[in-house]
């Protein structure tokens, strides 16, 4: 459909939690079709209503080879022990990076785009990038749980170390 404006990072909605989707109809359509194109427009791996202003849980989480996860009013069933420390950004923070600990594999409960519950389990980055998305809709911030905060120089080098 087309690419949307992200809201700037003081827009209150990304700071307290998203209303659910109760509408599975066209809006809803039109809605993931656009979290689509501005997700490529801005070359992110994961992309959430409430960073284009839209106070519903629903996000678009590119996960490569296997394509694009649609998640819609998620529920976070039950997360590993394990965890591990990565890198992680936002969209809506340009050029903020810090390293958050999350756990390596979540089982999600979900509605597709019709409404129907769909259960996923999902590991490392993928699990990462849902609980990212989680977050945003309760409004926290990845920055409420960095543990260190990496700096462009030190960016640099953790990407190259990769």
């Amino acid at each position: 459909m087309s690419i949307k404006q992200l809201v700037p990072s003081t827009h209150p909605i990304l700071n307290h939690p998203t209303s659910p989707v109760t509408q599975f109809d066209h809006q809803l359509e039109t809605l993931l079709t656009d979290l689509e194109d501005t997700l490529y427009a801005e070359e992110a791996t994961a992309i959430c209503a409430p960073q284009m202003g839209i106070d519903q849980q629903v996000a678009i989480i590119d996960m490569g080879p296997d394509g694009l996860l649609q998640l819609i009013n998620p529920y976070i069933i039950s997360h590993s022990d394990e965890t591990a420390t990565e890198l992680e950004g936002s969209i809506s923070l340009e050029g903020v990076y810090g390293t958050v600990t999350r756990s390596r594999m979540i089982v999600v409960q979900a509605q597709d785009r019709h409404g129907r519950e769909v259960e996923l389990t999902a590991y490392d980055d993928i699990a990462r990038m849902i609980l990212h998305m989680y977050d945003h809709f309760q409004g926290v911030w990845f920055t409420h749980k960095m543990e260190q905060r990496i700096s462009e120089d030190e960016l640099e080098a953790y990407l190259d170390d990769e």
